[in-house]
């Protein structure tokens, strides 16, 4: 088969951010089969350019991954109304860089944001062939329970353009048991929807990796790491982090680390000396390939997202490579997020927002070295028998293979 994918946000391992399409991409080529992906030429966690390109797109191959990097305009970093225009200009120079592929058997689109799935679907239609739309995260509903979308005209369209899409998809990929369930509320028939949870790669992320090297350079050594990795924006909630912090100032032991970048970082930089918090590093971004070592600094990892019912919703990649790598999650998520990790016993749950809930279970965990440690052997054990990727891409070709 040779599958088409369009993601604006696909990572390589070269970059930050979760490059689960890339494994997927590997994992069909050790099969014979091919995935091409349409991507941006812009990093989405750094809003920096990948690639120097002649033309609408540029092309590269990462060991027989190949990628199309499209022109966006180069705006990811500003207001909504300039993300608005970076995403539509994606939109039409994506669908431009994809009808260059020939021989396409299926085409997969993927959302958010959503006019990425749109050029998906049209190229679909163009090429007459199956249209796979796999939903990551439930938009626009996720921009309107955080107050990005306030307009009723607007966010009355982008219903429209949701419902559009899900009607015209020949099948639905979900990545969380909700969503399927929010689909079917929507009115979408049951079996159109196919839940497969992203999970893991159990060797990359494993408890052996030594992250030492990466306490040393952070000057963390003799400290109790609690260690956030990902984009910093407005969904993630780092204020509460923050606060947290300020609570916790004079427990010398406690340091904060926070890996990524995003939208909010400088304000949120600027926050942290303002409240003169010397027990917060941010320490930049780390290509993918990095991440096991960064991950294996920490005593216990974070997880956090706005308390707004949608995120009741969503499980957050990082969540499965924490319990992979044997770290105790500290999770500031509920619904079914919070069930994965009581059902696991692989850590703590703090009630979304509660800034002193969080810095007390902080607090007692780093005065219980033992249980941390047991809770992250217990998070890896679930991790291996539930959440293996091999396994779930395994699924995921099934998939491909009755659409096809």
């Amino acid at each position: 088969m040779r599958i088409l994918l369009i993601n604006q946000a696909f990572v390589s391992p070269e970059e930050p951010g979760h490059t689960r399409h890339f494994e997927m991409a590997k994992f069909l080529h050790s099969l014979g089969h091919e995935l091409v992906i349409i991507a941006s030429d812009l990093n989405y966690q750094t809003g920096q350019r990948t690639v120097a390109r002649k033309g609408i797109f540029a092309e590269q191959n990462f060991d027989g991954v190949r990628v199309l990097r499209s022109y966006i305009y180069p705006a990811l970093h500003r207001s909504y109304v300039w993300r608005i225009v970076s995403f539509f200009s994606f939109m039409f120079s994506s669908v431009w860089t994809a009808l260059q592929v020939r021989d396409v058997d299926l085409v997969m689109g993927t959302t958010p944001p959503i006019f990425q799935a749109v050029s998906a679907w049209f190229v679909a239609w163009m090429r007459r062939v199956p249209f796979l739309l796999e939903v990551r995260d439930l938009w626009p509903e996720f921009g309107v329970g955080m107050g990005v979308l306030k307009n009723p005209i607007v966010i009355a369209l982008a219903r429209w353009l949701e419902r559009f899409l899900y009607a015209r998809a020949t099948h639905i990929l979900v990545n969380s048991p909700a969503y399927k369930e929010y689909m079917i509320g929507k009115g979408v028939p049951e079996n159109k929807v196919t839940y497969i949870a992203y999970g893991t790669d159990v060797d990359m992320f494993n408890p052996s990796v030594d992250g030492s090297s990466i306490r040393k350079e952070l000057g963390v050594d003799d400290k109790f790491v609690v260690l956030y990795a990902g984009a910093l924006g407005q969904a993630n909630d780092v204020d509460t982090v923050l606060r947290a912090a300020e609570r916790l100032k004079d427990e010398d032991k406690i340091r904060f680390v926070l890996f990524g970048d995003g939208k909010e970082r400088t304000r949120l930089q600027a926050e942290a000396e303002r409240m003169k918090l010397s027990n917060v590093i941010f320490a930049g971004v780390r290509p993918k390939k990095e991440m096991p070592r960064v991950i294996a600094s920490a005593d216990v990892c974070l997880a956090i997202l706005q308390d707004i019912p949608m995120f009741r919703t969503t499980y957050p990649n990082k969540v499965f490579d924490y319990m992979a790598a044997g770290r105790a999650t500290v999770l500031v998520i509920d619904g079914v997020s919070r069930k994965l990790i009581e059902d696991s016993y692989g850590g703590a749950y703090v009630q979304p927002g509660d800034d002193n809930q969080l810095a007390e279970t902080i607090l007692d965990l780093s005065k219980n070295e033992d249980i941390v440690k047991q809770m992250g052997l217990n998070a890896r054990k679930f991790l291996e028998e539930h959440l293996d990727r091999r396994d779930k891409l395994n699924e995921t070709l099934e998939l491909l293979k009755r659409l096809k």
